[in-house]
């Protein structure tokens, strides 16, 4: 049976929300704009969802938007507060190892300048230089709150009070981060979240949008969402995110000890090996389920797919990116080179990871990186 280790790409769909969308594909199936009993139990449905999601967030579920995903509630964060600016360039103060989503779609807006805000060498955002590119002015900061292949986690409170000062509106991409450290979303305009990270099914996240935000929805159509969504929500999908929210709630300071663990428990054993490299923060200062590393003379794609072979899932880096013939970005982003970038292995681990795991993954490793080491010597 496949070991798998890339959470931050996907989480399998936990139990209890499979239990929770079920009725909604049966006997509750009902449009939840419909006026009748079955569309009243259905809208029931989807503001109990709310409320957890809400709850998970630390926020009101009024502020609480429901998207196809963590995509679309990045780009409608974006655009849906850069189409209220009036002034001409628009400014963004981001940074260079966002998600492809953030970093596409700041590339498709019309008359908008980007600044990058620069970085340590573990890919957190320089809180000084930030408040320097803050005196110009700015129409939105965006920065993800944990970056998704290296984990490493950004000071999002010190961030936000910056941007209060200065009176920007700040984006937070909160997809990796929430369900696997605690949320406080004080000064924070909006925030991204998708539900098949934290055991939902794909297709389905929210955008929190604060009371009072300066924002403008993007998708109009029969009203729903209040307005600030239009099309008929996924119901089955959102019922399971609640369902999801509620178990993460509740497990997530147990579970963020346990997978940490995990973690710092497989970077000791890799260490053993020669030539290998962690990226990113450490401890606090990172994910704690995630932990990224490169082994020199090894290409990242050729030790993932060793691995799969040894039935160990793992990944070079976003899931969004697979395929993709370029290195990494972040990685290039914290000042590696080309071919260097092109080396790194994410492992992420999540529910169905235990103690066994570890050790299994760290001998395949091992041995994966000897055989590479072996071939291209030869070759």
């Amino acid at each position: 049976m496949t070991i798998y280790c890339d959470h931050n790409a996907t989480t399998p769909v936990l139990p209890e929300a499979i239990a929770a969308l079920l009725p909604t594909l049966d006997a509750d199936f009902a449009n939840p704009s419909s006026t009748h009993a079955p569309g009243s139990r259905a809208r029931c449905a989807v503001e109990e969802a709310r409320r957890e999601v809400a709850g998970l967030l630390g926020c009101r579920p009024a502020e609480v938007v429901f998207t196809s995903g963590g995509t679309e509630a990045n780009d409608a964060a974006l655009r849906g507060v850069l189409r209220l600016v009036k002034r001409s360039p628009k400014r963004v103060v981001t940074t260079a190892i966002e998600h492809s989503s953030v970093l596409a779609s700041l590339r498709d807006l019309d008359d908008v300048g980007v600044d990058f805000a620069p970085l340590d060498a573990a890919g957190r955002v320089l809180v000084a230089e930030l408040e320097r590119l803050l005196r110009q002015p700015a129409d939105l900061v965006s920065i993800g709150w944990a970056n998704n292949e290296i984990g490493t986690l950004q000071p999002i409170a010190a961030i936000a009070e910056l941007c209060r000062l200065h009176e920007v509106p700040l984006h937070v991409d909160a997809v990796q981060a929430v369900g696997k450290i605690p949320i406080d979303l004080r000064g924070v305009a909006l925030a991204s979240v998708s539900a098949h990270k934290i055991g939902a099914p794909k297709g389905v996240g929210a955008l929190y949008v604060r009371d009072g935000a300066p924002w403008r929805p993007m998708l109009i159509g029969g009203g729903q969402e209040r307005g600030r969504r239009g099309g008929t929500e996924n119901v089955p999908g959102i019922v399971a995110f609640g369902c999801a929210a509620r178990v993460r709630r509740r497990d997530l300071a147990a579970e963020s000890v346990r997978l940490g663990a995990l973690r710092d428990e497989l970077w000791q054993q890799l260490r053993a090996i020669d030539g290998v490299v962690r990226h990113g923060g450490c401890g606090d200062d990172a994910l704690p389920n995630t932990l990224s590393v490169r082994f020199a003379g090894v290409r990242g794609e050729s030790l993932v797919a060793a691995l799969d072979l040894a039935e160990i899932a793992v990944s070079s880096g976003s899931a969004c990116a697979a395929g993709a013939a370029e290195p990494s970005h972040v990685l290039r982003a914290l000042g590696l080179d080309e071919s260097t970038a092109a080396d790194g292995v994410r492992f992420s681990f999540g529910s169905t990871n235990g103690a066994s795991d570890v050790t299994t993954i760290a001998a395949a490793t091992a041995t994966a990186v000897a055989r590479i080491r072996t071939v291209r010597k030869v070759a």
